[in-house]
């Protein structure tokens, strides 16, 4: 990481870059590391009373002492991307909500209020994609008004690390303390090769619907409310995969196909059937369905923390585009 100028060190970065992407270097802190300086790149989000903060990619936000800042500059607004299809955080955002819709939705000016009786965050949170049209707190008012209204709990789903993600929002929930839960990694690659294989994916059964044996297998079913089938079968184009098994499915998973975007889901393995390249069969099989209806690309989410999903999709060839996390509202009201 080179910050120097003519051979010097320079801070080149102030408080009217609040809102940029930036790269500083700051005086390691005595005892956190054998290192003298430590690097963080990531959205400037405010720069206040002698402190800055800044949003890393994963939605971390970490403060820095003025004082303790040894150099800093302007970097481009995301990451140069080596492989996948190109896309925005904005477009991934705004299909993936079309692929896994909430059964109840109200606008909130270019926000999306959404509730499906608490099955998943994903379809039981606001999604803040533009602006809510009223200032923020009174939005934030309305977004705990409408959950309480019906028993759930007031969440803001927040992208970071990507060009025209919400760091700054993120930073702003941070302040009011909205706390930060399920830090979740969006990812995409080409969806041709995952249909490469040598997968014999006529094993695989398709339907439009998931069976009592699809929903015994897939992990979120326990005490899911009936809103469950409608989420999941929502969607513009949705199909779910099972490979029969002796005793019931041995895997399931789903794609929904919307344009060129094929998003999977709820691939998995019933237990006494794991690490038998099942999830790797399943792909295969939706793939070919959303290729024949036109998808050219694939995406997908996974929780930071899930280390064997993430080593799967990476041999399947999926990178990174960008994260999200959901901020819960604080139980004692606003701050």
């Amino acid at each position: 990481m080179e910050f120097t100028t003519g051979g010097r060190l320079e801070v080149a970065i102030t408080p009217a870059d609040v809102g940029k992407r930036v790269s500083v270097r700051r005086l390691a802190e005595p005892g956190t590391s054998t290192e003298r300086f430590t690097d963080t790149v990531g959205v400037l989000t405010s720069w206040d009373d002698g402190v800055l903060s800044i949003t890393r990619r994963t939605g971390e936000e970490v403060r820095i002492m003025e004082s303790a800042l040894v150099a800093g500059k302007v970097v481009p607004a995301a990451p140069a991307r080596r492989r996948g299809p190109a896309t925005s955080a904005r477009e991934l955002t705004e299909v993936a909500a079309r692929g896994w819709p909430a059964v109840e939705t109200e606008r909130l000016g270019e926000w999306t209020l959404r509730a499906a009786a608490g099955f998943t965050k994903r379809a039981n949170s606001a999604l803040p994609v533009g602006d809510p049209g009223v200032p923020l707190d009174a939005a934030l008012d309305r977004v705990r008004a409408w959950y309480a209204a019906r028993g759930l709990p007031p969440y803001v789903v927040v992208s970071t690390g990507a060009a025209g993600s919400d760091e700054l929002l993120a930073a702003e929930l941070e302040r009011r303390g909205w706390t930060a839960e399920a830090p979740t990694v969006v990812r995409v690659g080409a969806l041709a090769p995952l249909a490469d294989t040598d997968a014999d994916t006529g094993r695989v059964r398709l339907s439009r619907e998931p069976d009592e044996g699809w929903m015994s297998v897939y992990n979120r079913s326990a005490d899911a409310p009936p809103e469950a089938v409608k989420v999941l079968t929502g969607g513009p184009s949705v199909w779910f995969a099972t490979v029969p098994g002796e005793d019931g499915p041995a895997a399931i998973g789903r794609v929904v196909i919307d344009g060129r975007w094929a998003g999977f889901a709820a691939v998995e393995a019933a237990p006494a059937h794991r690490r038998q390249g099942l999830a790797t069969l399943v792909m295969a099989a939706l793939t070919e369905r959303a290729l024949q209806e036109g998808a050219s690309a694939a995406y997908l989410q996974v929780e930071a923390d899930n280390a064997g999903a993430r080593a799967l999709y990476d041999g399947l060839g999926f990178t990174d585009h960008h994260h999200y996390h959901y901020r819960r509202a604080p139980q004692d009201g606003p701050r």
